[in-house]
């Protein structure tokens, strides 16, 4: 006997119970929900009138999110604490505000100087856990350590600190 299927609050419970996600990664997902879900009900004909009522299910969406943020399932602080502890260990400050911002969000200015106060010593980790504890005297290899470093959110000033101590 087949399960009747979830409803969207419980598929948003069920994705924040994984993970932290932020309000504008949750909607895009459920709306994703939605729309995969409806269209697997409708026949080819029905389609078209479909998106037509794919602004009804947002407004809908949108009322779950409020009403999950007013129960708080979902908390914008808690997403920003979590992807901070999650990133910090292996990207920059740079890095993972970016990050952030793509979720529509930014570091409080304590967390900021909390980031930027430990980043020599994180570089220092991911450079060393990557590279080994002897700096290279080479200037391609030197090149890249330098390539991988920016490309994993550390300052240019930084990694030239780091790659010349």
């Amino acid at each position: 006997m087949a399960r009747a299927p979830l409803s969207l609050k419980a598929r948003a419970i069920g994705l924040l119970a994984q993970r932290e996600h932020s309000r504008i990664e949750l909607r895009r997902k459920l709306l994703s929900i939605e729309r995969r879900s409806r269209m697997a009900t409708l026949d080819a004909d029905m389609r078209e009138d479909a998106e037509d009522a794919a602004g009804a299910s947002e407004a809908a969406i949108d009322a779950l999110l409020d009403t999950l943020a007013a129960e708080g399932y979902l908390d914008e602080t808690r997403f920003v604490e979590s992807r901070l502890h999650v990133r910090a260990g292996r990207f920059g400050a740079q890095r993972i505000q970016q990050e952030l911002a793509r979720h529509g969000l930014q570091l409080d200015a304590e967390q900021q100087a909390a980031l930027r106060a430990t980043e020599m010593e994180r570089a220092r980790e991911v450079w060393h856990k990557r590279f080994g504890p002897e700096p290279s005297r080479d200037v391609a290899e030197q090149a890249r350590q330098t390539r991988f470093l920016l490309a994993r959110g550390f300052s240019p000033d930084l990694v030239r600190r780091l790659l010349r101590a």
